[in-house]
């Protein structure tokens, strides 16, 4: 069997004014998606998402170049996609989307699942974690955040992450508001969901640490990226300071880039992401990080291909916790796909079909073209 054609398909699809969510200073207006198609000389395809930030006509446009390194090649040979390389997103995103197309059809030739062929003892179903507390807005309903909470638990979900809303100093908010309202999640939560948070970098180490042994107190199962990834000996001194995990670590790509992380303690969890690394990459780094005892929780955003490999990659883990469900991501996440995995009571149920055990929807370039641009803008206090 042999690589005849690798191609790259780019989606879009524009958020009402009611699905539009924001952060910090940026409003989301679209969803984006970039998939992998790996074609045969026998008629079998492998399909792989790679992460839409890496751009999807950037991600197009390495997977073109690298194409004629695999055309005619064995989808069994072994290493024949380069590693990613920790330097260019986009680069890495496609490699990722080749690597995990590559994983499906290895799968799909194999007669086994993903999970499968990563392990030997693979789960069937991954616990999953609501993502999202990117809706409420300080001025307008800080109290949607709770809303949001209550609704998930209705949902079945038993796990769910927010971030720390929309940019402070529009609306003078500090550490003790911010955690006031924490407090209230907790106590309308009541036991009956954990709950993480995720600050997108946006801390001081002062203001982290506060906000840490906070939440340390209230029993929060991680606070993930508190400050700029790149102060590593800040990551360590936090993490030093409470005993709940601190995490980290979706926009590394290497073994190498996590190794700092590693050795001085900055991260209890790791959250490689296989729609940016590769499932070959993150099981490499799940695997190092398990021999410092720090466990792996992936990142996983946009669309639901990606989340089928990062599923299949956390049945396969040697102590698998949870992953990560974005839940306003919209219609494109899961219409891109003929049939929608089985979600019961917040758990995924792993397709009983080889590879990822999924398929492409048809006519999805028709129905999703692609929308040039950014799918978030900047915004100002006033919008």
């Amino acid at each position: 069997m042999k690589i005849t054609k690798i191609e790259t398909i780019c989606l879009s699809r524009p958020h009402e004014p009611e699905r539009q969510w924001f952060t910090g200073t940026y409003r989301t207006i679209k969803a984006d998606c970039a998939i992998v198609v790996i074609q045969t000389d026998n008629g079998l395809k492998g399909i792989g998402e790679a992460c839409a930030y890496g751009v999807p006509p950037h991600i197009k446009d390495w997977v073109k170049w690298l194409e004629p390194n695999l055309i005619g090649k064995d989808p069994l040979e072994p290493d024949i996609v380069p590693h990613t390389n920790g330097r260019s997103w986009s680069y890495d995103t496609a490699v990722a989307g080749i690597d995990s197309a590559l994983w499906d059809l290895k799968g799909k030739i194999a007669g086994k699942r993903v999970s499968e062929l990563l392990t030997d003892t693979p789960l069937d179903r991954v616990r999953l974690y609501a993502s999202s507390g990117c809706r409420y807005n300080w001025r307008k309903n800080p109290h949607q955040l709770i809303d949001e909470a209550l609704e998930y638990i209705k949902d079945g979900y038993t796990a769910m992450k927010f971030r720390i809303g929309t940019e402070w100093s529009w609306d003078g908010v500090t550490v003790d508001k911010f955690l006031g309202l924490v407090k209230e999640l907790h106590q309308e939560v009541n036991g009956r969901m954990e709950l993480m948070l995720d600050a997108n970098c946006r801390f001081t180490e002062d203001q982290a640490i506060v906000v840490a042994k906070e939440l340390d107190k209230l029993n929060f199962a991680w606070f993930e990226e508190p400050i700029p990834g790149n102060q590593i000996d800040g990551y360590a001194r936090i993490s030093a300071s409470v005993d709940m995990p601190i995490s980290g670590g979706e926009t590394l790509t290497t073994q190498e880039q996590f190794r700092p992380y590693l050795d001085k303690k900055a991260y209890d969890i790791v959250q490689q992401d296989v729609g940016i690394c590769g499932i070959t990459e993150g099981m490499r780094i799940a695997l190092t990080a398990d021999r410092y005892g720090v466990g792996t929780c992936p990142h996983n955003w946009h669309n639901g291909l990606m989340t089928m490999a990062n599923a299949h990659f956390v049945a396969s883990l040697p102590k698998p916790k949870v992953l990560e469900l974005c839940m306003i991501q919209g219609p494109l996440q899961w219409e891109i796909l003929k049939e929608k995995p089985k979600i019961e009571d917040g758990w995924l149920i792993l397709p009983d079909k080889p590879g990822l055990g999924v398929d492409l929807a048809d006519d999805l370039e028709e129905r999703f073209p692609y929308i040039e641009g950014g799918y978030g803008i900047q915004v100002k206090p006033e919008d």
